[in-house]
């Protein structure tokens, strides 16, 4: 019965897009060639929903319509088709997709998510919805790891929902919380989508990864202000862990230095150190987990040294400019600046004439020397004079030591916080922290590692994506290897799904790049481009009509397929209302989440289906879904009105 209402809406779908055809095929007074290119963008969509393969449509649909408009001329559209594919084979942007599905598959297939989420779930214990805030965080730290929205979806319903269903969570909590979680990969860099979004509009994928950082984090924020909202205010949707879920055993060793589990760890193990208590306890036990207790205050003390070097610090270069600033360069300085120079006098390349008689009147009669000038112009920049040899006094200045300038209000700032967060730490660090730190230790701070590395030299400008994916996909085996579970197997199944998705997405972008230069070629551009302009819209009329469009072509299509097919529609659209290809992509990245778990054909959705008990329907995952969707929405709405949420990073870095 499901399974015939999904038909139905499906045909139901298609019946409508023919029927919008048709009647513009019937409705115009003549039939052009932009009104094939139409037809033809309905067919593709139609048959794509109908289970074609979209990269093999795209290229059909467009080679019969090429050949349409080349007035049947074959050898015209082989090139036409040649030259399409050979442009999509020259954009080494792609490159760096396959590196990143390599990196996330390897990090799946290690499965490192299970220890990942049972730490970050004890460390936030103690806030309301804890299981759901823990599911939250740990889908956009895989999200970030990994990019890939089904394998997320999945395996967090293999691992969380049969817990939160223990711990009486609602179904509707509970699959909202996974399914929103695991569509972050969609947005957070570094998403495939992005890579794609930006290869189709020609924008940087650098500055798109950093557009959408402080977006991605601001969904997965009010992700979690809205589960501990909901489980403050209705605790049956989400209701406190007991005990024995908060309770962690402590090693051997530790519990006989250990006064209790809740006694403060710092001073417990100094004590024990110097005291009584160490006697059935190996010192090197002891000098071991007090080196963990005082890591945070080591990288601390690390950090704030680097900040304040790097604060300080001034280049020996800088120092010259800054003492010779507002000093005349001297004729010595001139003659020695680089290379022979003429003579300062006598252009003409004699000998320069000897004083005149009204030179008579000055005080001293000095021979012709460039000491005079360079003590005058020493002595009017108010500077010590130089002697007389300014060639020798050169390499002394440049062996002075760098000089040092003040750290600045802000770095003060941060060093007095961060050492109150360190007080506050070791306040409340007891046995059982302890022991969640060194959980958190060994499965969150490696992948935040990773993601740094990866991201940050994104960023920062240090290494080009390609390159950037290269460490990643690297980084993602060392992890693997270090956690003992990278194998033979790992890596032929890793190396094979990363193939397959690859070559999905380049076959995509093969049949898009011939979909679309059949499209203009028909003026099918020109005719969507003239009749929104003539619509007389605004900046925000557009806005609103495209993420309505593309919010509901999320419903029967992929975001490959949105993108690749649709995004060379808008993109020539944006210099009309002067809106910037980042932005948009931007708002294009969040409204393709909400897609996702839009109903009636939520990917997501049918992703935890697979792995969630029979109990769990698809009407109570589509239930939990619809607040998060909600909450996407309010995102949407937050950018556009504060757009330097995602513009103000790349504005800092990179204009």
């Amino acid at each position: 019965m499901k399974i015939r209402k999904e038909l139905w809406f499906g045909f139901t779908l298609m019946g409508l897009i023919v029927a919008a055809a048709i009647f513009m095929l019937v409705s115009v007074p003549q039939i052009t060639n932009g009104h094939i290119g139409l037809l033809m963008l309905s067919l593709v969509v139609v048959a794509i929903m109908l289970g074609f393969p979209t990269a093999f449509t795209l290229m059909g649909m467009g080679m019969i319509f090429t050949w349409l408009a080349y007035d049947r001329d074959i050898t015209k559209t082989l090139d036409l088709m040649v030259q399409s594919a050979f442009k999509v084979m020259g954009n080494d942007v792609l490159i760096s997709i396959p590196l990143f599905v390599f990196m996330g598959y390897l990090v799946e297939r290690a499965n490192l998510i299970e220890s990942l989420f049972r730490s970050i779930h004890l460390a936030l214990v103690r806030l309301p919805g804890a299981l759901a805030v823990a599911t939250l965080v740990t889908c956009t730290i895989f999200a970030t790891a990994t990019g890939i929205v089904g394998a997320v979806v999945t395996l967090m319903g293999l691992l969380a929902l049969p817990t939160m269903l223990r711990a009486g969570y609602s179904v509707q909590m509970s699959a909202g919380a996974i399914t929103a979680g695991g569509c972050l990969g969609i947005l957070i860099p570094p998403s495939v989508l992005l890579i794609v979004y930006g290869a189709t509009a020609g924008v940087s994928v650098v500055q798109l990864y950093a557009g959408a950082f402080f977006p991605g984090l601001m969904l997965a924020g009010l992700y979690i202000l809205y589960v501990i909202l909901i489980a403050k205010l209705r605790p049956s949707t989400a209701p406190p862990l007991p005990e024995s879920e908060r309770f962690v055993p402590l090693p051997p060793l530790t519990e006989k230095i250990a006064p209790s589990h809740s006694a403060r760890a710092l001073p417990a193990l100094l004590s024990a150190i110097k005291g009584r208590r160490n006697h059935e306890v190996p010192m090197g036990h002891l000098f071991k987990q007090l080196l963990i207790v005082l890591l945070p205050a080591i990288v601390f003390v690390l950090m704030a040294l680097w900040a304040h070097s790097a604060f300080t610090h001034v280049e020996v270069e800088e120092e010259v400019a800054m003492a010779r600033m507002g000093e005349e360069p001297s004729p010595m300085t001139e003659r020695s600046s680089g290379g022979l120079q003429e003579p300062p006098a006598g252009q003409d390349g004699g000998l320069a004439e000897p004083p005149s008689e009204d030179a008579k009147d000055d005080a001293l009669k000095e021979p012709p020397s460039d000491e005079p000038k360079e003590a005058a112009a020493s002595a009017a920049a108010g500077s010590v004079q130089e002697p007389p040899d300014a060639v020798r006094d050169m390499p002394a200045a440049k062996e002075a030591p760098p000089a040092e300038r003040a750290a600045p209000t802000g770095y003060w700032i941060g060093v007095g916080a961060g050492a109150i967060s360190l007080l506050v730490f070791y306040a409340l660090l007891s046995f059982t922290r302890l022991e969640v730190f060194k959980m958190l230790l060994s499965s969150f701070f490696p992948l935040v590692i990773l993601i740094a590395a990866v991201l940050g030299s994104i960023v920062l400008g240090l290494a080009t994506p390609t390159e950037a994916a290269a460490v990643g996909a690297l980084g993602g085996a060392l992890l693997a290897a270090a956690y003992r579970r990278l194998n033979f197997a790992v890596v032929k199944e890793s190396v094979f799904l990363t193939a397959k998705t690859s070559a999905m997405v380049c076959w995509l972008f093969v049949g898009s790049a011939i979909f679309s230069a059949a499209f203009a070629l028909l003026g099918g551009q020109d005719l969507v481009e003239k009749w929104v302009l003539s619509m007389d819209l605004t900046p925000v009329q557009f806005l609103v009509l495209a993420q309505v469009i593309i919010f509901l072509l999320g419903w029967p299509l992929e975001w490959t397929e949105i993108i690749v097919i649709f995004m060379p529609i808008f993109i020539p659209l944006l210099d009309n209302f002067g809106i910037d290809p980042l932005f948009f992509g931007l708002l294009v990245a969040l409204n393709l989440q909400t897609a996702f778990l839009s109903p009636p054909v939520a990917m997501a959705a049918f992703y935890l289906k697979g792995v969630s008990p029979p109990h769990v329907t698809l009407n109570q995952i589509f239930l939990g879904m619809l607040p998060f969707m909600g909450i996407q929405i309010v995102a949407i709405v937050l950018l556009y009105i504060f757009p330097q949420i995602g513009l103000w990073l790349p504005q800092v870095l990179y204009k």
